[in-house]
């Protein structure tokens, strides 16, 4: 059966795309809450370890993914920039914004504790 075929269910042929997303549901949507996790932390890892990733939520929220390791696969290549391109103190900033409104001020407010 080619990928465009499909999966076969009740002796109806179901389109590929259907079948993709009816499988990649239950592995994509598995979550745990924070107590669970910690009471079985042993089994979840199992899971992460056979490849299926776990999503940590506070409550309903997630805070944290736990994805199975991939050593090296997914490291941060360095690119150095094309020959010709100038240094980056070389580079003109551009001119100052002409506004009526005092930044300092704004960010001041932003920062302040809510009383």
């Amino acid at each position: 059966m080619n990928s465009q075929e499909g999966l076969e269910f009740n002796h109806v042929r179901l389109p590929a795309f259907l079948d993709m997303t009816i499988c990649g549901y239950t592995v994509v949507m598995q979550t745990v809450k924070i107590a669970e996790l910690k009471a079985r932390l042993s089994e979840y890892l199992r899971r992460v370890r056979r490849g299926h990733p776990v999503t940590v939520l506070d409550r309903e929220t997630p805070i944290a993914r736990i994805v199975p390791y991939a050593p090296d696969s997914a490291a941060l290549a360095i690119r150095h920039p094309p020959p010709g391109i100038g240094k980056l103190s070389a580079l003109r900033l551009p001119p100052p914004l002409k506004i009526d409104v005092d930044i300092v001020r704004l960010l001041m407010e932003e920062r302040q504790p809510e009383r």
